[in-house]
């Protein structure tokens, strides 16, 4: 049972992770095929250490998680939940910057 709940708070975090990676691809991407999209090109190579970051430590998660054993699980869940939590507060925070304009 503890696996099956380390293993779907890990793939949360992934997919959370995840997200916020591919928000700052999209917005790179889109902002390279735009005239004057160059500073959000800039702001979103800034934020991309910490989306590589969050998705590290939640893939690690997973990866402990589908691993097994008790302690194991609980370890990726805390590490998986508290990197599925931040990848989530920084997308906000990409997120909420972007629309002030402030990168």
């Amino acid at each position: 049972m503890v696996a099956l709940v380390a293993f779907l708070v890990t793939l949360a975090a992934l997919l959370a992770a995840a997200g916020h990676a591919g928000y700052l691809a999209m917005l790179s991407s889109a902002a390279k095929k735009r005239a004057g999209g160059q500073p959000a090109v800039e702001f979103a190579k800034k934020r991309f250490p910490v989306a590589g970051v969050g998705l590290g430590v939640t893939l690690l998660a997973f990866l402990i998680a589908a691993g097994g054993g008790f302690g194991a699980d609980v370890f990726a869940m805390l590490l998986g939940a508290g990197g599925g939590i931040g990848s989530v507060k920084a997308l906000q925070t990409s997120q909420s910057r972007f629309r002030n304009g402030q990168y």
